[in-house]
Parts: structure tokens; C-alpha cells; sequence
């Protein structure tokens, strides 16, 4: 089978169908997953100026169903260019980056298998090496080297151990160790969650382990979690932050439970939001916000560099507590490159994070890591209690908008791209020219409009989405029925384009 490898790439991952489902073609089998190993082997050869047989890879994978057959393949081709490969098994994403600085490990590189929320039948592979994440370009490359492989496959006679690794437990240790340290308790140095119930929900993905190697060690109930059996095809909902369903479900636990806090983790770890006792969703704004104030206290003035679609009344939050707001565009490597790029400049910033919940923390090296973020809350929360505090009190003064809503606008235009690009330019001049609308000028991603008071009061953005054919409108109001008053002064905009779909415009969800 002819696969078009460059069709794999998605940003800085690799995506593609690995089992059939939904009328979907596999182009992800464990034969090209194999060429990919051997794609990112010849990727770091160059990086590091290291033959293969001397490098040393580790690889892991989620809880998904065609995970197994792909890691089998992943190691072979790593094992047949002669490197050292640790079979991490069952991990998450950040755990995998973490092999490459962890003492017990210190490998070059490391393989995630993984497609993060998307459903059952995809699957996909995220690269590490010591410097982080691999960029687009890099994923270029690996795809370019993969494809030469397939025509010259190379097997050395002397292949690769292979050992396997026990990561999650010590990558667990790491978290332990981080959270005894930070909440410092006098009474319970080991055990600084002992009297709290904690429900954890993994979605069947690669979460699980928090409940039981971390918390349950820190002396937390657990009692309440749910979904910490891995299950490839997450038969209870999708596990991501984002997702109604999955915040529902949660809610609903903390609350039938009498939970102190819920967590919920994507399926393979990265990203992560919680529920107060009383079910309140702390994620997207609210999310960012507690862990901006946590960030603002150890340190003074830090940037915060967030997407583009946050909340005026988080820009506000941030300012009252002394930090930086830096809004920058969607993607959770651009984010974290932009907040790399501040340091740089002697601009110190702290925390990078996207309202998908994915969250790096300059002291873990710039890793969107959801386990590393819950742990710094929950040192917060276990010192709060010993003030007789709970973690909302932390976000208080957070304004929230009356009313948001995410509309998607599908492009029915195989250039989809120019397509989508021209109608963005062409809102900025036309919004030039309607009454009680201002352009945001510190914006880097679409165009970001203010709508004054008598114009819906709020603010909305028009962008591109990143991958799809797809012009994401998000919108924002301070007045019940704010967000119609929007619609309905760029539908004569809109209406223009004959080629960009109004249907989801007929019915808005507005939370």
C-alpha cells in the first residue's frame, strides 16, 4: 500500500488512521510506523552528531487499541539500526520527554504513541530529544527520511537491546517527591494529602496512574475515581478536558462522592483541568487563572503568554496580581516557542499555557505536562487547607463573561487556506467601517475585534483553524443575548462568501 507520508504530519506530531473506523482508510500501519522510527533515528543522528548504534531511545504508548502493534513495530526499526531501546510500555507523553533527563535513563531521544483525544481508530507518534519537543520542521524531515527508508530499508547484523522499563513508577516518584517537598507539612510530611477525597478521571487513557502511585501514596482517598483502567476505546466518554461530556461526568462524581477536588486528565497526560468541591469546572480562563496566581506569587511580574482566544477578564486577573498578559496564537508549541522566545529577550515568563489545557511551567522545561500541573496546585490546595482556604478562593476576582460561544464556519473550498486567509483580511477593513467595532492591535492570530456597549459588549475573534478547513469564530458578551448582537452585525460580512458555511450560525450554543 502507497502511503503519502507527508499527509501524516500534523503540526509538530504525526497522525493517521492505525485501525479502520468510520469509513476511514489506514494509513498509519505498523510497516510505516517502523520507517518513521527509522526516519527520526536518521534525525537525531544529525542533531547530535551520533551514529545509531550508539543512541539511545525510549517508547512508550497510550492506553489506545492499535498501540500495541505500533510499538512492536517502532522498536524493531529502532532495534534494527543497532540503538539501545527502553520499552516504556504503558506512559504518558511528558513521562516519555522526561527519559531523556532523568538520570535513571539519560536517552537521546524518546517516542510517544499517541493521537491525544481523537477517536479510537487514529494514532500517531510524538518525538522528543533532550531539547524538547520536535518542531514541524523536524516532523518534516522525519517523514522525508521515513519515505527514503521504504525503497533501502537498513538492518544491522548486531541489532539494538531492548529493555524494558518500569517509567511510570519512577516517573511517579518524581511527582511525590515534588509534592511532599513543596507543601512542606509539619504534621504530615509523607502524607500531605491525608484527609482529602480526590476522584481522578483518566478516561481509560494513560492517567490512571495519579490516583494510585501518586495521590493514594500522598495519603489522599482516592476511593471515588473512575475510568483509571486503560481502554483503548474509551468507552465512557472522550477523554479531554474540553469536552462537555467528560467535565459532566466528573462534575457529577465530585459532587455524588463529596470530593474535596476532581481531576481530569486527556489520554495521554499533557493536558489536565479540575472541579472544585462545590462541581465548579476550574479549566479553559479559570484554569489558566489558578495557575497564573500560583505562578505570580513565586514570581513577581512573570509573563504569562496564553492562545489568542482567553478572556478580556483574564488579560484583567493577571494585570491585578502585578503579571504580563501576552496574548499569542492557538497551538500549544506556539505558545511554549513564544515564551521561550521572551526569555531569550530578557523578558522573564514563567508559564506558557493554552486554554486546551495544555500548561508549561518554565521550571519543568517548558513540558506541557497535565500530571506536573496538578501536582502544583495540589501543593497549593494541601497549604490552603492548613489556612482553612479552599482552591477557588484563588480566583475570586476572576470575571467571567456573561455569555462565550466557540463557532465553527466550514470552508467548502479545496483551497481552503487562501480562501480562509482572504476572508480574515477582508474583516479588518470592513470592520473599519462598522460602528461601535474596534480592532485589538496586540493580536497575533486572525482578527480580534472589540464590540462596545451598545454592540453586543464583548469581543470576538476570526481565525483560521490550524488544520482543517475551518474559520473559528470565537465570541464573548457581558449582556445576556451579547453574543446574538454580534452574530447578527457580521452576518452582512459574512453572507459574501459563498463558499464559507452559515449553518452553525442558525443555532448557537451559548454557555
Amino acid at each position: 500500500m502507497l502511503v503519502d507520508y507527508n499527509k501524516l504530519q500534523n503540526g509538530s506530531d504525526i497522525r493517521g488512521v492505525a485501525i479502520e473506523g468510520a469509513g476511514k482508510k489506514v494509513n498509519l500501519t505498523p510497516n510505516v510506523t517502523k520507517f518513521i522510527a527509522y526516519g527520526f533515528v536518521k534525525l537525531l543522528e544529525k542533531k547530535i552528531n551520533k551514529k545509531s548504534e550508539n543512541l539511545k531511545i525510549a517508547v512508550g504508548m497510550d492506553s489506545r487499541i492499535s498501540g500495541p502493534s505500533l510499538k512492536i513495530a517502532v522498536i524493531e526499526g529502532l532495534s534494527n539500526l543497532g540503538c539501545e531501546v527502553y520499552d516504556c510500555s504503558m506512559a504518558t507523553t511528558p513521562a516519555m520527554f522526561m527519559t531523556t533527563v532523568l538520570d535513571e535513563y539519560n536517552c537521546d531521544g524518546s517516542i510517544m504513541i499517541t493521537a491525544s483525544h481523537l477517536p479510537y481508530y487514529y494514532n500517531g507518534l510524538k518525538f522528543f530529544t533532550k531539547e524538547g519537543g520536535c518542531e514541524k520542521d523536524d516532523i518534516k524531515e522525519i517523514l522525508l527520511e521515513a519515505c527514503k527508508s521504504e525503497d533501502k530499508e537498513k538492518i544491522f547484523e548486531n541489532k539494538g537491546n531492548v529493555l524494558k522499563v518500569d517509567l511510570i513508577s519512577v516517573y511517579s516518584k518524581v511527582l511525590v517527591d515534588m509534592i511532599r517537598k513543596g507543601a512542606n507539612s509539619e504534621k504530615n510530611y509523607d502524607k500531605p494529602l491525608l484527609g482529602f477525597k480526590i476522584a481522578v478521571d483518566a478516561g481509560n487513557g494513560a492517567g490512571g496512574f495519579f490516583a494510585h502511585k501518586v495521590l493514594e501514596v500522598l495519603g489522599a482517598d482516592v476511593s471515588s475515581s473512575q475510568f483509571t483502567e486503560p481502554d483503548g476505546t474509551f468507552p465512557n466518554h472522550i477523554p479531554n478536558p474540553e469536552n462537555k461530556e467528560a467535565m459532566d461526568s466528573i462534575r457529577s462524581t465530585v459532587l455524588a462522592n463529596n470530593a474535596d477536588i476532581g481531576i481530569i486528565f486527556d489520554t495521554d497526560v499533557d493536558r489536565a483541568a479540575i472541579v472544585d468541591s462545590n462541581g465548579m469546572e476550574i479549566n479553559k480562563n479559570a484554569l489558566i487563572a489558578l495557575i497564573s496566581s500560583i505562578i505570580l506569587e513565586e514570581h513577581p511580574k512573570s509573563v504569562i503568554v496564553t492562545d489568542s482566544v482567553t478572556s478580556t477578564g483574564l488579560g484583567e486577573f493577571i494585570s491585578k496580581l502585578g503579571g504580563v498578559h501576552h496574548r499569542f496564537k492557538r497551538g500549544y508549541r506556539n505558545v511554549i516557542n513564544e515564551a521561550i522566545r521572551l526569555n531569550k529577550e530578557g523578558k522573564e515568563c514563567y508559564l506558557a499555557i493554552e486554554t486546551s489545557g495544555h500548561a508549561a511551567l518554565k521550571e519543568n522545561y517548558f513540558l506541557d505536562d497535565g500530571a506536573y500541573l496538578i501536582a502544583k496546585i495540589l501543593i497549593k490546595i494541601a497549604k490552603l487547607k492548613a489556612e482553612g482556604k479552599r482552591v477557588e478562593c484563588l480566583i475570586k476576582e476572576l470575571k467571567s463573561p456573561c455569555e462565550s460561544s466557540d463557532i465553527r464556519l466550514e470552508i467548502r473550498e479545496e483551497n481552503f487556506r487562501d480562501y480562509g486567509l482572504k476572508i480574515v483580511d477582508d474583516l479588518e477593513e470592513y470592520v473599519k467601517n462598522v460602528s461601535g467595532f474596534s480592532i485589538v492591535k496586540e493580536n497575533y492570530e486572525g482578527i480580534r475585534v472589540n464590540c462596545d456597549k451598545n454592540n453586543g459588549d464583548g469581543w470576538f475573534l476570526l481565525r483560521l483553524s490550524l488544520h482543517e478547513p475551518v474559520l473559528a469564530l470565537n465570541i464573548e458578551s457581558d449582556i445576556k443575548g451579547g453574543t446574538q448582537i454580534i452574530i447578527d452585525k457580521l452576518m452582512d460580512f459574512l453572507n459574501r462568501y459563498e463558499k464559507l458555511s452559515k449553518d452553525s450560525l442558525r443555532k448557537v450554543e451559548v454557555a
